[in-house]
């Protein structure tokens, strides 16, 4: 069995530490708990590697986060992985700082990410988890505030939060979305 584990992110050295970019910081733990480096290639960076006896691969897209979808499409259909068995990783605005919310489906929920990957692949039914970045923001300021990089005491709680995130996913793996869920969500 074969598995896609998406870390949504932007490329460059200027957003590594931002907030819109924990799906990359997650997929970049999940890579090193399956000792699977990453490695250039189309569409982005994969990582190669087995959990349990499954496949995973690991894909951090280099297209930016607005066009997320294309990576996601070519690499689904290049290694032909139903999409019940990809998991994307994403920061939300809608929970506060470091939920855990992982869903079997959704909208997009204005999350320009999400939004292309839905554009892409014709459905809103893939499984998500989405990574709690509050709305800590003054009005008109959610660009800066996403783009912006964590506070204080948001980098002291974060490696804690990136060891979750990553547990969670690699559960999707090998116990399946529905155990993950009612063990992970929420905490």
């Amino acid at each position: 069995m074969k598995y896609l584990i998406i870390g949504l992110g932007n490329k460059g050295e200027e957003y590594t530490e931002t907030r819109h970019n924990i799906g990359f910081k997650v997929a970049e733990k999940i890579a090193e708990t399956i000792d699977a480096p990453f490695k250039s290639t189309n569409f982005g960076w994969l990582a190669d590697g087995k959990y349990k006896g499954r496949r995973v691969l690991i894909l951090k897209p280099d297209t930016y986060m607005n066009l997320s979808g294309k990576a996601i499409k070519f690499w689904v259909q290049k290694e032909n992985i139903p999409l019940e068995n990809i998991m994307v990783i994403t920061d939300d605005l809608a929970l506060p700082f470091g939920t855990l919310r992982m869903k079997m489906k959704g909208s997009d929920a204005g999350h320009n990410g999400l939004k292309s990957i839905q554009e892409e692949l014709q459905t809103q039914n893939y499984p998500r988890v989405r990574f709690g970045i509050s709305a800590e923001f003054a009005e008109g300021k959610q660009v800066d505030y996403v783009l912006g990089v964590w506070n204080d005491e948001e980098k002291e709680k974060l490696p804690e939060r990136i060891e979750k995130f990553s547990k969670a996913c690699l559960s999707f793996v090998f116990a399946g979305i529905q155990n993950t869920m009612s063990a992970f969500n929420g905490k």
